[in-house]
């Protein structure tokens, strides 16, 4: 199979940052966009070329796809899933894989072939955490003990129908956005959580804004702590009201050896003062007590395709080359699954106080 045609369903902003990056690889199309919203659908189809469809059974009824891209609201995500699933083709669906954990079983359970699906997990791409990973798996910290997170970003953007302000359909902030980091303490720590404890408000964003008289319910700052059964444990620090952020996300790994942090600085390139902004890596060696810093370059036009940094460039490498070469997913279902189950540990925790064990 040389070149691929990939089927998109769900064509707003994640849509058309997929069709971007898309873009960059060669022999690789996305062939047909399936979007109810007729104004979506239009723009997204027009920026390739694509075969527009007011729904996914007509898209998969014309059998045109090679593979298929999800990135539908997160409450469309388990039903979408599984008649994809039914054409036998590869199917990368945006995360959460559910907004349940029960969704996700029952997606596990009902996967003719569970190799079929790769969940969506951008962080894992982005290049000074990638590069932070390989350091954790070269040994460079030792033993990973513990894994610290913080986003400072700004709020959740407007889509359409605003459907991610309400937990009903996003599975909650702690689902929706924190997946990513769910899953980058997993396979830092190489190990899997037994115990959440979350505290965290709906304080700032989105206070004034009513839907059919109902108020936001999403909250937009918190702190979690997740326990591992290997005995190492991990922090989240979140806060959706911080766009003067400089770094966007800092994710630092210790072990009796050293620490190694990785910084992703927010979507915008440039600075106020008109410096382009770079990503980096810092190594604190424990034996010298020295820190040393690397700048992690990335190409311009992979950053320009969309605001994960790169990751969704580098994502699709990767997920054109199982289309085509067959072979396992790197983010597999059950990946999917265990972000999806800390999540939802972590909005059950934040809402009652308790710590939710999860063995």
């Amino acid at each position: 199979m040389t070149s691929l045609k990939y089927g998109l369903v769900g064509a707003g902003m994640m849509g058309r940052e997929h069709i971007r990056n898309v873009a960059l690889l060669d022999d690789v199309t996305v062939a047909a966009v399936a979007d109810p919203d007729d104004e979506q659908r239009a723009t997204s189809a027009a920026l390739v070329g694509a075969a527009p469809y007011a729904n996914h059974r007509a898209l998969i009824a014309e059998d045109r796809c090679d593979a298929y891209i999800v990135a539908a609201p997160n409450d469309l995500h388990h039903s979408l899933i599984l008649d994809l699933l039914a054409t036998g083709r590869p199917v990368l669906c945006e995360k959460p894989l559910g907004i349940t954990a029960a969704e996700c079983r029952d997606i596990i359970a009902r996967a003719p072939d569970p190799a079929l699906v790769w969940v969506a997990m951008e962080y894992r791409y982005m290049p000074p955490v990638s590069r932070l990973l390989d350091e954790v798996a070269a040994g460079t910290v030792g033993t990973p003990r513990m894994i610290a997170i913080r986003e400072h970003r700004f709020p959740f953007l407007e889509k359409v129908g605003d459907w991610n302000r309400f937990n009903a359909r996003t599975g909650g902030t702690m689902t929706e956005k924190c997946c990513h980091f769910w899953d980058l303490m997993r396979r830092a720590l190489r190990a899997d959580p037994v115990r959440v404890y979350a505290s965290a408000g709906a304080d700032v964003n989105h206070a004034g804004e009513r839907y059919d008289g109902r108020r936001p319910d999403i909250v937009d700052n918190g702190f979690v702590v997740v326990d591992f059964a290997n005995g190492a444990r991990g922090m989240l620090d979140l806060c959706m009201f911080a766009e003067g952020s400089y770094w966007q996300e800092t994710v630092a790994v210790t072990g009796e050896r050293a620490r190694v942090e990785a910084f992703v600085p927010g979507p915008a390139r440039f600075s106020p003062d008109g410096v382009e902004r770079t990503s980096e890596i810092a190594i604190a060696d424990r034996a010298d007590r020295i820190e040393r810093r690397e700048e992690i370059e990335v190409d311009a036009s992979i950053l320009g395709a969309g605001d994960h940094h790169g990751s969704t460039y580098y994502q699709h490498r990767d997920f054109a080359r199982m289309v085509r070469e067959g072979g396992a997913p790197t983010v597999t279902l059950d990946d999917g699954l265990w972000s999806v189950r800390v999540g939802e540990a972590a909005e059950e925790s934040a809402r009652t106080g308790r710590a939710i064990d999860l063995t």
